[in-house]
């Protein structure tokens, strides 16, 4: 029964009419989870009497269930409405994140619910090769441990750190140097037998926020992510911009000193080199003499650590500045700041949203209260780009073609 659902859900997903009510009416519940009648017609275009049809249809033949939200209203407690949503038996999805020395593996089923959540540790520089035959292996055993048939697998979306050309080509500003021109679809599509849907990292991120997170509802704003390195992306009427070479985002590269110090990517004083993750730790183990995590630096500042304090807040004022460049040209009313620093809390969205408001063209006294951009913490700051990269497939988005 599963796999005739499931055969039925994937001749939907990828119809190649995209224009089908039906196929709008999957899409919407794929890529929002449980949403109600009101909600697909508004997301659709279509009637509600047409969208009542349909899902009429798709529950009888049990690719659509209805389930249980909570609703909640100004001063009451929650209670139930009633919302459709995929069956969870129609099909599954992977997300793949190929991060440095780690590849991460999501496996989440249509109608939003993870069902695993693993961390693969690697070599620093694993190739191509390597990383295929970890994935098959690892998704193989994911199935068999959670009994899933891996026909019911729609499709697997891959989170890269770096730029990503349109075509599926990992850029050479990539961390993961060894990815440098490589196709991605050409060589997992083979290995794993299933469509492949790719992304920058960050991009990723931001679809995670947007589908489930911090963004949840806006169509308009920035995702700024401070990690080992610097990234983000720029979302515009509810679509992650990409750019004509996949570097739309890379604020990591912005130019802040042109005698700056040597960056990996070959220029000179780009941003990350001031406030990544990875240079609060180089400068961390020069004061300790030990290697000092991100984590612990964290840590030590939270517990009082006026140098430690410091620290961070010079690089959310870094960041600030840049979001205010950043905010001068997109005039974005949201920013969601995600990554490992992002974790400090206020010890970095403080000096961030001063520094903002100090350096932004359009001053918190120039508008009514309310109209000021807000700075807010992702929800998914250990695994966005991850959760993103299994929106990939249930948004229908990044596929390579």
């Amino acid at each position: 029964m599963a796999n005739m659902i499931s055969d039925d859900l994937r001749g939907l997903f990828y119809e190649r009419e995209v224009d089908s009510p039906v196929a709008k009416v999957v899409r919407a519940l794929s890529g929002h989870g449980a949403v109600s009648t009101s909600q697909i017609a508004r997301s659709t275009g279509l009637a509600r009497s047409t969208v009542s049809t349909i899902l009429a249809d798709l529950k009888r033949s049990s690719l659509v269930v209805e389930v249980e939200v909570e609703t909640r209203t100004t001063g009451s407690a929650g209670r139930p409405a009633l919302a459709h949503s995929l069956n969870p038996e129609a099909g599954t999805c992977i997300g793949i994140l190929l991060g440095l020395g780690e590849i991460r593996i999501i496996l989440a089923d249509v109608a939003h619910s993870v069902l695993a959540d693993v961390t693969l540790p690697l070599e620093s520089h694993y190739g191509p090769e390597k990383a295929t035959r970890v994935l098959r292996h690892a998704i193989d055993n994911l199935y068999k441990e959670h009994s899933l048939p891996y026909s019911g697998l729609l499709g697997v979306g891959v989170a890269v750190s770096g730029p990503l050309a349109p075509s599926g080509k990992v850029m050479r500003a990539s961390m993961l140097p060894g990815w440098a021109g490589v196709d991605l679809r050409g060589i997992f599509e083979p290995a794993l037998e299933k469509p492949i849907f790719a992304d920058n990292e960050s991009n990723c991120a931001a679809l995670a926020e947007m589908m489930w997170g911090a963004a949840t509802g806006a169509d308009n704003f920035v995702l700024f992510k401070l990690d080992s390195g610097v990234g983000g992306a720029i979302v515009a009427g509810g679509k992650v911009l990409s750019g004509a070479a996949g570097a739309a985002g890379e604020f990591g590269h912005m130019l802040v000193d042109q005698h700056g110090p040597l960056c990996r990517c070959g220029n000179r004083g780009c941003l990350e080199l001031y406030c990544s993750a990875t240079t609060l730790e180089a400068e961390a183990r020069r004061l300790l003499g030990r290697p000092a995590p991100v984590a612990d630096i964290i840590d030590m500042a939270s517990r009082g650590d006026v140098g430690f304090q410091r620290l961070i807040a010079d690089a959310g004022d870094v960041a600030g500045r840049a979001l205010a460049v950043i905010g001068s040209v997109v005039n974005a009313p949201l920013f969601v700041i995600s990554g490992a620093l992002a974790t400090a809390g206020d010890l970095l969205l403080s000096p961030l949203r001063m520094s903002y408001e100090k350096h932004a063209l359009i001053k918190r006294t120039d508008l009514a209260q309310g109209e000021f951009p807000s700075f807010v913490p992702g929800r998914f700051l250990s695994n966005d780009n991850c959760m993103g990269a299994v929106g990939l497939v249930l948004r229908h988005s990044g596929r390579l073609t």
